[in-house]
């Protein structure tokens, strides 16, 4: 594998993580606006019959219809999308937080499938693997060569159905086969734990359906080990969204009775809203809220929230509600800068339309599109500095993003990223060695969180001496 590929597999789990989609917000389908361009239609009918006449092989007709709409929902914006059977699958799995595999947090390393941590009670869990193995094998195919994606298509399949690997583990110095029976996994969105004691770090990797149930079940045994907690990390790093509610509700955990969390603003009526800090904001179904138990220092314990350039959208709604409203100390990198919310609008039993509906805002107006979560406190990757941020992909870096009228393209930044990029691949052609992977998140060795805390005992913290804010949107009116 040439010295480009090593390195864009080292960033493929985490740098591309803020381009996934966000928001979702009940809505119906709105009729036209205006009248239908007759012309055009036609020559789009009349396209469709050249092509089904005239190309050099029969075309199935239903594809050309799905590949039309798909490309023009395409041409929009980076996160409008149009689902078709599987990707809606898919996408409903990601949301819902559950799917059918193995069950394990997975991450790339020297081009192999890193177990980061095994789901408690998964397959994968009972059959022993532990985080750290290496996954070299699945079923016959060498690991080396696939995507994380392919990787991931290849562990996941049909209930009750089975899947050979062959694990490394540099512990044990030993490599072993082990067959697991695939089952539908729930996705833990939600990691909790006393770093030390009086200090608890809570981690969100993404805003699932299960993802507020999941905080206050590991917010309330924190307080059990410990009811006198005297600070805590909200570590958002590389969560790259997901449902609204959910990124209200955990807000909300932090936040006084019904301030702002967050607006919206947009072409139709249903997408100029604003969401507070209550549960009629983040409750879509009927039923008790799951915060009404949690302890009442949860208001005012000393917060910190992390946050790096793979935060994008709900995170980026919690940390910028959090820091409007003086809740918290921001700490980390400037986030991803994803400020629109995608609505999802069914089409049929299994295909859907996800199209970008309106900006959100801070509480204080402020939009992060194109921009992000400015931290109070920057910091780098390691103690010796940033290793991949400068490479990772941002909103303002997108085809197509959404801009503001006066934004100019950042060209200092596209320059700074491809010249960090050339360093690493010709350290890498030099060494032979691709560079180390950073600590996993939530370990002792985890440089932005010991700093982190270092804030909230009131201890020095190491600053980022290099980063500074990147090229903002230009400012914009709030229709």
């Amino acid at each position: 594998m040439g010295a480009k590929l090593k390195v864009a597999g080292l960033l493929a789990v985490g740098a591309l993580a803020g381009a996934m989609t966000t928001l979702q917000l009940q809505a119906n389908a709105r009729e036209s606006l205006a009248p239908l361009p007759l012309e055009e239609l036609q020559q789009l009918a009349a396209v469709f019959g050249m092509i089904k006449s005239d190309y050099v092989e029969p075309v199935d007709e239903k594809k050309l219809i799905s590949d039309a709409i798909g490309g023009m929902v395409a041409g929009l914006d980076p996160h409008s999308q149009y689902f078709d059977k599987k990707s809606f699958k898919e996408f409903r799995e990601s949301t819902g937080g559950k799917f059918v595999g193995i069950g394990i947090e997975m991450g790339m390393e020297d081009g192999l499938v890193k177990v980061v941590s095994p789901i408690e009670g998964s397959p994968a869990f009972r059959a022993g693997l532990k985080p750290g193995d290496l996954i070299t094998r699945i079923d016959d195919t060498a690991v080396k060569g696939l995507s994380v994606d392919q990787a991931v298509k290849r562990m996941r399949g049909e209930p009750n159905t089975k899947v050979s690997l062959t694990v490394l583990r540099k512990s044990e110095n030993r490599t072993f086969p082990v067959t697991i029976t695939r089952e539908e996994i729930r996705v833990q969105s939600v990691r909790a734990k006393m770093f030390e004691p009086g200090y608890a770090w809570i981690r969100v990797s993404q805003f699932q359906d299960r993802t507020v149930d999941d905080f206050a079940r590991k917010v309330e045994d924190l307080y059990k080990q410990d009811p006198n907690i005297k600070g805590i990390v909200l570590d958002l790093r590389n969560d790259p969204g997901g449902l609204l509610d959910g990124a209200v509700a955990i807000a909300s955990a932090f936040l006084p009775p019904d301030v702002v969390v967050v607006s919206t603003n947009g072409q139709i009526a249903d997408s100029k809203a604003t969401f507070k800090a209550a549960p009629e904001y983040y409750l879509r179904r009927s039923g008790s809220d799951p915060l009404k138990k949690l302890p009442a220092a949860l208001k005012t314990v000393p917060l910190v929230v992390l946050v790096n350039e793979g935060s994008a959208s709900a995170s980026e709604i919690v940390a910028g509600a959090l820091q409007d409203h003086k809740r918290a100390t921001v700490m980390g990198a400037q986030t991803f800068g994803k400020g629109s919310v995608q609505t999802v609008r069914p089409l049929s039993a299994d295909t859907a339309l996800k199209i970008t509906t309106a900006r959100y805002y801070t509480p204080s107006g402020r939009s992060i599109q194109a921009k992000g979560i400015v931290p109070d406190v920057w910091l780098d990757e390691t103690a010796e500095g940033n290793v991949f941020a400068a490479l990772r992909m941002r909103e303002a870096d997108l085809e197509k993003h959404l801009q503001g009228a006066d934004e100019k393209k950042d060209e200092a930044r596209e320059k700074a990223r491809e010249e960090a990029r050339q360093k690493l691949e010709e350290q890498f052609a030099k060494s032979k060695e691709t560079p180390k992977p950073l600590p996993e998140f939530g370990s002792a060795e985890d440089f932005p969180l010991v700093q982190a805390f270092n804030q909230l005992r009131g201890k020095p913290v190491i600053v980022s001496k290099t980063a500074v804010e990147r090229q903002a949107e230009a400012p914009e009116d709030k229709q």
